[in-house]
């Protein structure tokens, strides 16, 4: 008898820095959610989308929770915690060497009443004992469907995030063509793509401050019939000085964020790309209701 096919949506929940983006990448098996040793490197609700031979699961990233400090951090925390009631099954993460719980999700967990997998990250920084403590404590706290120790840096029992997913999906169809994996568009990927090598490039007062946006996209062949995809895009910041930093002395920091941007482009789009970047200020723009409204999870 044939296995029925299964599909459903899935929220990743989880503060900052946990390693949301990386865990979904490594799912995806594909650059979908921007990755980067940074609080707040996610900052809208992307969906990644996972098929398998008898299912597809849609994966939403969303923004790390954090106290906001904006209107665009005030967006962020909506977009996330506003995916809980809509999802299937939420995926919990946490870090391994988290000294508290986070009561406050936990309780948003338990009040949408929806099957939850726990997954401590980062199990390569502990020891045995101590994980089976952690294992403990959080069994006490909540029926968690399943609780998953991962180690994404060393590629450890992310397989198994999957399975447990799969294994509680209820029959259903494929919402998406088993070719895609995110609903994100190409100009997402590409400002995604350059504010990623930004965030891991730059000091940390600036990168919060960042917003890229692609003015250009166009593909074209060469006099030698090759293709190759010229990007232009502008990366505003908040102040003059952070400008500075941003190009550089004599644009060598401009430089390597669009060389770094480039080759992973490059890969994702399995072409050549000619990337132009400038960078100008928009000061203030993460309190404009007009920019901040962009990054509201769509009803």
């Amino acid at each position: 008898m044939e296995e029925e096919f299964k599909s459903g949506f899935v929220t990743v929940i989880g503060k900052t820095n946990v390693g949301k983006s990386s865990i979904i990448n490594s799912l995806t098996q594909e650059k979908v959610s921007a990755v980067a040793n940074k609080p707040q490197t996610t900052r809208k609700a992307i969906r990644a989308i996972v098929n398998r031979p008898n299912s597809q699961i849609i994966i939403i990233d969303t923004p790390g929770l954090h106290k906001p400090k904006s209107k665009l951090g005030k967006v962020m925390i909506e977009s996330a915690i506003g995916s809980i009631p809509d999802v299937d099954i939420v995926v919990y993460v946490i870090e391994a060497t988290a000294k508290e719980v986070d009561k406050e999700t936990l309780e948003k967990i338990k009040k949408a009443s929806k099957p939850t997998i726990l997954i401590i990250n980062k199990i390569d920084l502990i020891d045995r004992n101590k994980l089976a403590q952690i294992i403990e404590k959080y069994k006490d706290l909540y029926d968690f469907t399943a609780i998953i120790p991962v180690s994404v840096k060393q590629n450890k029992n992310v397989e198994e995030i999957t399975n447990e997913i799969e294994r509680n999906l209820k029959t259903g169809p494929a919402y998406y063509d088993i070719e895609e994996y995110t609903d994100q568009t190409l100009r997402q990927l590409a400002e995604e793509t350059i504010r990623e090598k930004a965030l891991k490039l730059l000091q940390d007062e600036v990168p919060h401050g960042i917003l890229v946006e692609t003015t250009k996209m166009k593909t074209r062949k060469t006099r030698n019939n090759v293709k190759i995809f010229d990007i232009e895009a502008t990366i505003f910041c908040l102040r003059e000085s952070h400008k500075g930093i941003i190009i550089g002395k004599q644009g060598a920091m401009l430089k390597r964020i669009g060389t770094y941007a480039r080759e992973d482009l490059e890969k994702m789009l399995a072409q050549k790309v000619n990337l132009k970047l400038w960078v100008k200020v928009k000061e203030d723009w993460i309190n404009s209701d007009s920019i901040v409204k962009k990054f509201k999870t769509e009803e």
